[in-house]
């Protein structure tokens, strides 16, 4: 007999009872027990936020994303085991591969971003400098700090290795320690995925732990800092929500529920259409990829009326093809529901339905298996619906959370989004065209509804990843039923887990709380050229000035020449002076970021490697031939890039003109080289 520990307080601990069996999906023979008897929640959460959060904060957003790369190609050298404990929670390879590639990819993905985007640093600079005086000397910013508490994860049983690790990575990467609690169903493969992490020895103590049983009085130790992320159903999400520990304490709570999801066909995919196949084998996937156990699964599918037998026939052919039975048969190509349990809960869900329907395939009650006891193992049919009346509310209201969807007609447009809405908010929602003109009505009309919208055809389906796939870099979470609440979506899921503080100050005194040079700070200005500083020497505030330099008549005529940027305001006097906002031939505004380069650049070799852009260009005043040029330099933002011999530095760059007006303004990106040891 197999007993699942938990993972709290720095060891394993066994729970003090045999706690209850946990079956196999497909042969119904035991996998293990699971129990929290005994296991000390307030302590886990208490050793998260004294040994795993410091331990966190400690570390840069660049070192905190190597360590999620690690982790990552540590737990893909793992994955067949992964792969074939999968099988016993009835999914096929397939689906076990969209779980467990899935998962780690999410590892992956926040670890470039945090390289990329992030600085290397434990402090997050948001939006620019605020002037909130006259003189400016009283500045404001945003900067963002980690919760010092703990991501508290309650999952789902359908996704036990994304559902933690999408989770995991933007609160690790954000400075946050976790703590999973899985559902209890597929438990036995999330407590599989956390002693690989455990045993891989890759992350601090503390910053990962795992409760295997029910959730007990967890929700009433937490604290302000402490974050909640839920998976699951809209009625288990409002009843945590309403906690009192959660409304008294405003402890964050983000809800990813199961949705009425639709996929909308557009009246120009017609049979013989790229999409009206594309539509039909997206719905086929839908029902049958995780046995439709997905919270992103199409639940309607919304198609014009005049095309409703078409699609009923074209989907009825595909899913008779589908082999259900055992993940080890290879035809096999869908698998079992996770649990007995959740077989029946879906047949209970499918007689409110049938109220409003008629099968068009599959019987709820009877299915061939191959290679497995059908009366044993959770398998069930496919089974497709048509509604007589698209507005009955039943398919509007009741979700059978397996392999089941719903054909519903439409008469236009504004019917199908009227229809989306009925659904009262949705993870996932596709349009199925090739015109424009639908798919904006549809994606517009549609939006308020949905936390993500496909548009589908054969210009994007060969790289689409598909309805109901979630993407590291876009928003997971949708309005109303779906929980209102956002997973994901690159740095916004990092944010998730920080506080937003305002900052108020002169801009010196931030200058030294965020380690940023801010205007109207002072400027350094040596006799060494910063260019000639390595990366360690360097220091906010390092100036370099050049200049004056004069722009003449033949500069702007050579410039024009050379470039063929022959702009009638740089050649034509006459017309020129008819233009209100010069009144006479100015100079061309990259010639001024030209000069001011030659102005500023200290040409011999040093620690200075490149230059690699510039951002936030903007000319301010029109430069006239005559008019004499200055540029001042400035490190800005120094930033060393982790495990490379060289680092980023952002200067500050302003070209003023002879009366000390500001002509252009820009930041300037090099690569600066550390010190050789």
């Amino acid at each position: 007999m197999v007993v699942l520990r938990s993972y709290v307080s720095g060891s394993w601990q066994m729970p003090a009872d045999e706690g209850a069996p946990l079956a196999d999906a497909v042969t119904g023979e035991e996998v293990a027990r699971i129990s929290a008897a005994g296991i000390d929640r307030a302590a886990a959460l208490e050793y998260g936020r004294s040994i795993g959060g410091p331990a966190l904060r400690e570390l840069t957003f660049h070192q905190r994303a190597a360590l999620l790369k690690a982790l990552a190609s540590h737990l893909r050298e793992h994955r067949e085991e992964l792969y074939a404990l999968s099988a016993r929670t009835g999914a096929t390879l397939g689906d076990a591969k969209f779980d467990v590639d899935g998962g780690i990819g999410v590892l992956f993905a926040y670890a470039s971003r945090g390289r990329r985007e992030l600085p290397n640093d434990t402090v997050l600079l948001e939006g620019e400098v605020e002037p909130l005086g006259k003189g400016g000397t009283f500045v404001g910013r945003h900067l963002c700090t980690p919760l010092p508490g703990v991501a508290v994860q309650i999952n789902a049983f359908n996704f036990p290795v994304w559902g933690p690790l999408e989770k995991l990575a933007p609160a690790f990467l954000a400075g946050m320690p976790s703590l999973i609690k899985p559902a209890g169903q597929t438990a036995y493969l999330t407590a599989r995925l956390v002693e690989l992490i455990a045993g891989s020895g890759l992350l601090p103590a503390g910053t990962v732990q795992l409760l295997c049983g029910d959730a007990g009085d967890l929700l009433d130790h937490l604290t302000e800092q402490d974050v909640v992320a839920f998976t699951g159903s809209a009625g288990t999400a409002r009843r945590l929500r309403a906690h009192p520990v959660v409304t008294g304490r405003s402890v964050r709570f983000n809800a990813e529920a199961d949705s009425l999801n639709c996929s909308v066909l557009g009246p120009d995919a017609v049979p013989g259409t790229t999409e009206f196949e594309l539509y039909a084998d997206q719905l086929v996937a839908e029902m049958t990829v995780k046995a439709g156990q997905k919270c992103t699964a199409i639940r309607r599918a919304l198609v014009p009326g005049a095309l409703l037998d078409d699609v009923a026939e074209a989907v009825r052919e595909r899913l008779s093809k589908v082999v259900v039975g055992a993940p080890s048969v290879p035809e096999v190509r869908m698998g079992a529901l996770a649990s007995l349990a959740q077989r029946e809960e879906v047949r209970r869900s499918l007689k409110a339905l049938l109220d409003a329907g008629r099968p068009v395939f599959g019987d709820p009650d009877t299915v061939d298996v191959a290679g497995a006891d059908a009366g044993r193992g959770a398998f069930m049919s496919p089974v497709l619906l048509r509604a007589g009346d698209p507005d009955r509310a039943e398919p509007h209201e009741v979700e059978a959370f397996g392999p089941v969807s719903t054909l519903l007609p439409y008469r236009d447009a504004a019917h199908a989004v009227e229809l989306a809405a009925r659904g009262r908010g949705s993870l996932a929602g596709s349009v199925v065209t090739a015109d424009p003109d639908f798919a904006r009505a549809v994606v517009l009309g549609a939006a308020p509804w949905h936390g993500r919208l496909l548009v589908l055809n054969a210009e994007d389906a060969g790289e689409s990843t598909g309805h109901g796939s979630p993407l590291p870099a876009l928003v997971h979470g949708g309005p109303g039923r779906a929980g209102g609440g956002e997973e994901l979506g690159g740095l916004r899921g990092v944010a998730h887990h920080m506080r937003r503080t305002a900052v108020q100050c002169g801009p010196a005194m931030l200058t030294a709380l965020t380690g940023r040079w801010v205007p109207g700070t002072d400027r350094t200005v040596t006799d060494v050229h910063p260019f000639r500083k390595y990366l360690e020497d360097l220091r906010p505030g390092d100036t370099a000035v050049g200049g004056p330099r004069t722009v003449t008549l033949d500069d702007v005529e050579r410039f024009a020449e050379f470039t063929g940027d022959t702009f009638y305001a740089h050649m034509d006097d006459e017309a020129a002076r008819a233009n209100p906002f010069f009144g006479g031939r100015v100079a061309h505004g990259y010639l001024v970021v030209s000069f001011a380069a030659g102005l500023f650049v200290s040409p011999e070799p040093g620690p200075v490697l490149a230059n690699y852009g510039l951002e936030n260009l903007r000319f301010l005043t029109p430069v006239y031939p005559g008019d004499e040029l200055t540029v001042t330099l400035t490190a800005k933002e120094i930033s060393p890039r982790e495990g490379a011999d060289y680092g980023e530095v952002r200067w500050d760059t302003d070209v003023t003109n002879q009366d000390g007006a500001s002509v252009a303004r820009y930041d300037v990106l090099t690569l600066v080289s550390r010190r050789p040891a």
